[in-house]
């Protein structure tokens, strides 16, 4: 049986699934071809909240890999999301154009400078962030803005080695606040249920490169999941983790292959990721 076939939406990670750097993995615009072609569901997820889902969707279309904006969730997208679901209000964002696209196009007013008062902070990725932003984030805490994290990615890979990431920036502002920040991004489920939302439901199956994040966070909410070793992972890591997949292949192709992957040690039987509590299947 054909894995694809199994599940009623695919919910995939994009960099060491879909491509690397600005490559597709061998075979990748292949296999989604074949995954449409079976009328399967799916929706491309990731932490970046950086980019907006056209720019996304136009990189897997440079690739080779057709894809509508509509079919990318980001976290920035998920966190406009659940904040807009508890009734918007204003933000003080740390974060770049991805990130306050998406809460301004979810209604929630993105505030600059120095306001005296936000209903939330969120942080996502900035390139531009600087002590004096950093500071005022920080002081809005303070006054009781709520703190809201896009993903708590402490670093992300780049050519030349690693980069600060959100959770960098993050942590400036809990150490210096005490506070506790509520996380939208993977591991976290809120980016997980928004994407299978945006799917239009079903039993869902994750694809994902990094077993601290796609895998721990399809595991912590009773999902299946396969771990692709085109990216992050190594078999060996899997060995050193409490946390395992469903179905391991060796790339995405995995998906369509007439043998499917072998099952691995279920969900049920996993120990979850600390911090994310497991949720019942």
């Amino acid at each position: 049986m054909v894995l694809a076939d199994a599940y009623g939406c695919l919910l995939l990670d994009l960099d060491g699934v879909l491509y690397r750097g600005d490559e597709a993995v061998p075979g990748a615009p292949e296999t989604m071809a074949s995954v449409r072609a079976r009328g399967r569901s799916v929706v491309f997820m990731t932490n970046n909240s950086s980019r907006t889902p056209d720019q996304v969707a136009a990189k897997l279309e440079g690739i080779g890999i057709p894809a509508a904006p509509s079919e990318v969730v980001t976290s920035a997208l998920a966190t406009a999301e659940l904040l807009a679901g508890r009734g918007g209000g204003s933000a003080f964002v740390v974060g770049q154009d991805g990130l306050r696209s998406a809460l301004e196009g979810a209604g929630i007013q993105v505030v600059s400078g120095e306001p005296d008062r936000a209903d939330h902070v969120v942080v996502g990725f900035d390139a531009t962030a600087d002590y004096a932003k950093l500071k005022h984030a920080s002081l809005l805490v303070q006054r009781g803005a709520g703190l809201v994290a896009t993903n708590p990615d402490a670093s992300f890979p780049s050519s030349d080695g690693l980069w600060p990431g959100a959770g960098a920036l993050l942590a400036v502002i809990t150490a210096t606040t005490g506070a506790t920040a509520e996380v939208v991004g993977k591991p976290y489920a809120p980016l997980f249920e928004t994407a299978r939302r945006r799917a239009g439901g079903g039993v869902p199956l994750v694809v994902g490169d990094r077993i601290d994040t796609d895998i721990a966070g399809a595991d912590a909410l009773g999902w299946d999941s396969l771990l692709v070793l085109s990216g992050v992972a190594r078999r060996a890591d899997l060995e050193a983790s409490n946390v395992q997949p469903t179905f391991v292949g060796d790339d995405i192709s995995a998906l369509v292959r007439e043998s499917s992957p072998q099952r691995q040690k279920g969900p049920s039987g996993n120990v979850g990721v600390p911090g994310v509590p497991r949720r019942s299947r």
